[in-house]
């Protein structure tokens, strides 16, 4: 008969613990799918990033090859002028030579007695000036006017063209001036862009890190729900709920601190569990998932909200001649001088401080001197 109470005890427990664990489930999951959705936008924000500075890249190339081109079109430019200041140079050169043949003409002309025109055409400042001047002299072959003449028109015609060359040049420099602004300008976006990738990149990485975690929260979860699930299912059709059972010499003083959890270890010796805990324990432990609720034992006030490398957080309610102690606890609900019913949620299950795993460590004291739970169970 006690058996069957206590079995049925442990199959509520399960009930409650595979509609906590389908409650965390859910969560998980919802969690989940945040965290999916985000790294698809954090994915999607990549792929327009680089799409932009793909962009911006084949503008780059394009602007180096124009800068190719105009270095390309400077140098035979400048090579075009070189040239051309070679012409300039013979051109001035053909143009003194007829000038000067012009002079010893004349001057022969003075020696055989034509000494009249001398005095007008040396007193001549310019080539242009003495071609004014010698429109009057008739004696003055036309061959050579002529020829003057044509030296000074190749003269005036290369130096426009050298003019025109070198503005030509100074255009193509200014133009490479540009575009050496704007491949600045754009390897700067470029550069920018992919800091802006790098960054998502690595946002990207961390909610991949959160997503392979709350996977393989899930999948503890669910597999604890399934472990839950059939243990109700080999055990549901052979017994029912029945009322609490109270072991042995216990008063049924105190209720349940944790339902939905089972009994791992009791007070009393024992060995130590993962070579961190007691060997001789002081309390009961109930093995639950993180989160699992944790209730007040019996009415009464809270002496003590606090944590401990030992204990974890834990809580500690008066109840006037005795008092219960909950640690390792993952979160605490209540506070100093509260007064709890009993029943009250006052904590969840966790594995801080000594710990080697999620559990209710769960004490009674009289006297200050921890007693064994079960007396008062």
């Amino acid at each position: 008969m006690i058996r069957k109470k206590i079995v049925s005890v442990l199959v509520a427990a399960a009930l409650v613990a595979g509609m906590g664990l389908q409650v965390n489930v859910t969560a998980k999951a919802d969690d989940l799918q945040d965290a999916q959705n985000k790294a698809s936008q954090q994915q999607s924000q990549i792929d327009a990033a680089q799409a932009e500075k793909d962009k911006l890249v084949a503008q780059l190339d394009g602007i180096v090859k124009d800068m190719e081109k105009t270095q390309a079109d400077i140098k035979a430019k400048q090579e075009e002028i070189s040239k051309k200041a070679d012409e300039l140079d013979a051109a001035k050169i053909d143009e003194n030579n007829q000038y000067e043949s012009m002079k010893l003409r004349i001057q022969y002309m003075y020696e055989n007695g034509n000494g009249q025109f001398l005095e007008t055409l040396l007193e001549s400042k310019s080539i242009a000036e003495f071609l004014s001047n010698a429109e009057y002299i008739t004696q003055i072959s036309e061959y050579d006017r002529n020829m003057l003449e044509e030296f000074q028109d190749v003269v005036d015609k290369v130096e426009k063209q050298q003019e025109e060359l070198e503005k030509e040049n100074a255009e193509l420099e200014e133009m490479q001036t540009n575009l050496q602004t704007q491949q600045t300008e754009l390897q700067t976006l470029v550069d920018s862009k992919s800091s802006e990738i790098a960054s998502l990149e690595s946002e990207l990485s961390e909610t991949n890190a959160k997503i392979s975690q709350l996977q393989a929260a899930a999948a503890e979860q669910a597999r604890l729900q399934k472990e839950a699930q059939n243990f109700n299912n080999n055990n549901n059709n052979h017994y029912t709920q029945g009322p609490s059972y109270t072991p042995s010499g216990g008063t049924g003083r105190l209720q349940n601190p944790c339902p939905a959890a089972c009994i791992s270890s009791e007070f009393g010796g024992r060995q130590s569990p993962g070579g961190i805990g007691s060997t001789n324990h002081k309390g009961r432990d109930y093995a639950a998932a993180t989160g699992t609720p944790i209730y007040a034992a019996a009415s009464g006030t809270v002496t003590t909200v606090s944590s401990s490398a030992a204990r974890g957080y834990y809580v500690v309610i008066n109840h006037g001649d005795i008092s219960t102690l909950y640690q390792h606890c993952s979160a605490t609900f209540v506070s100093v001088g509260q007064h709890v019913n009993a029943g009250d949620n006052i904590a969840a299950v966790g594995s801080t401080g000594y710990s080697t795993g999620p559990h209710l460590h769960f004490e009674v004291h009289v006297g200050g001197t921890p007693v064994d739970p079960r007396l008062y169970l």
